[in-house]
């Protein structure tokens, strides 16, 4: 459950994320924060890892998440795991047993766990710092790292790489208190997609006889 709780720290930074007080990576985030702020929602396709060089672990698995304001649907079909939210909601579905274990969204934990906090956490909890450009392919990315004021957080510092010419997040790699590196890099993104409001709700009927445990 951890995975899932980081992969949503992740999306919650992937796209913005910063406080004070280095002048040029405010300028960038600003930027970041100013374009993803005028999308209505964002669908990304991203590939979510795990390393801890020292248990020698690797883990690697695809996935994507769409976002509306508060609500918000991750799917991680490598796992077999996928997660709805409609801002009060959190409906949280695993295949392996055909399970669905229903919390609200104030009992979550953290903030930074929440996917939807993508247009707010940058705003608190981090200081920031420009650590320079890297070129990757034909592209160029700004490198930006992010220390937590926080041991909340549960991470010592995040890099994020954003793109020079578009001012979007290309990837991000997040040092865990626990010694795992977990890392996202984002293949796709489409910022035109309408979702419904009852695109957010999990709909038992369309898992057949699925098992509802509900922490409400």
């Amino acid at each position: 459950m951890k995975y899932i709780f980081l992969l949503g720290a992740f999306l919650a930074i992937v796209f913005s994320a910063y406080t004070q007080p280095d002048s040029r990576a405010k300028q960038i985030l600003d930027e970041v924060s100013q374009k993803t702020r005028s999308y209505k929602s964002v669908s990304a396709d991203f590939v979510f890892s795990m390393e801890n060089k020292e248990m020698e672990i690797f883990e690697q698995n695809e996935g994507s998440i769409k976002l509306r304001g508060q609500k918000y649907v991750v799917d991680l079909p490598d796992i077999g795991v996928k997660v709805f939210s409609d801002g009060k909601t959190i409906w949280n579905y695993m295949s392996d047993g055909n399970q669905v274990t229903i919390s609200n969204m104030e009992d979550g934990g953290s903030e930074l766990m929440d996917p939807s906090s993508v247009f707010t956490i940058y705003e608190k909890g981090f200081q920031s710092k420009y650590a320079g450009e890297k070129t990757t392919g034909n592209e160029t990315v700004h490198q930006i790292e992010l220390f937590p004021d926080s041991e909340a957080y549960e991470v010592s510092k995040i890099l994020l790489s954003i793109g020079q010419a578009d001012k979007m997040i290309k990837s991000a790699l997040l040092y865990g208190t626990d010694g795992n590196i977990y890392g996202i890099e984002v293949k796709k993104m489409d910022t035109q997609t309408e979702l419904p409001d009852s695109f957010f709700v999990f709909n038992a009927g369309d898992y057949g006889d699925v098992e509802v445990i509900d922490f409400r």
